[in-house]
């Protein structure tokens, strides 16, 4: 599986202390080179950019066409890391581009390429018992908290994902009600 992923996703797994969950789930990731500069060039990001740069599953990539870069850049208003995202998922012919921001998404959407964002990725951990009930509640309150800038109905929508699941953990309830301790 091609997975190639923009900044915001990143920062929030960053944010989270679960970047680790991208190579779980996907093995390797693709960023394009604007996207590592972003994270690793950006005052914003300081404590983020030592994690980028040691981290062995996220590969740097040129995009090799940034001629289709500055024409998607223009027509549809995006900024350089979501448009090298965009066309980087194309050029490698990418299963999925892991992306936030609602403009990119929806271009990225009329491109045909398959989406998901920080709450997408959170809920495949989950359903693939990478993530715990007790961990998605805290890194619902660590984004909320940080800024991020997610809408209410997908942080609820995980949230009852997560309440499925919540019966596993220890000190979780069962289907009954009863703990589980």
């Amino acid at each position: 599986m091609i997975v190639v992923a923009d900044t915001t996703p990143l920062i929030s797994l960053l944010k989270i202390e679960k970047l680790d969950l991208l190579e779980k789930l996907f093995g390797k990731v693709y960023i394009p080179t604007s996207v590592y500069q972003e994270l690793t060039a950006n005052p914003s990001f300081k404590s983020e950019a030592g994690s980028i740069e040691q981290c062995k599953y996220i590969q740097v990539e040129n995009i090799s066409d940034q001629r289709a870069v500055e024409l998607l850049r223009r027509a549809t208003g995006l900024d350089r890391g979501e448009s090298e995202a965009i066309v980087l998922t194309d050029e490698q012919q990418g299963n999925l581009l892991l992306m936030d921001e609602a403009k990119g998404r929806s271009v990225a959407k009329k491109m045909g390429i398959r989406i998901m964002g920080t709450i997408g990725i959170l809920m495949i951990a989950l359903e693939k018992q990478k993530i715990t009930y007790t961990e998605i509640v805290q890194s619902i309150e660590i984004l909320r908290n940080s800024g991020r800038h997610i809408k209410n109905e997908l942080y609820e929508e995980l949230l009852r994902a997560a309440e499925k699941f919540r019966s596993t953990e220890p000190g979780g309830k069962n289907k009954n009600g009863n703990d589980n301790s």
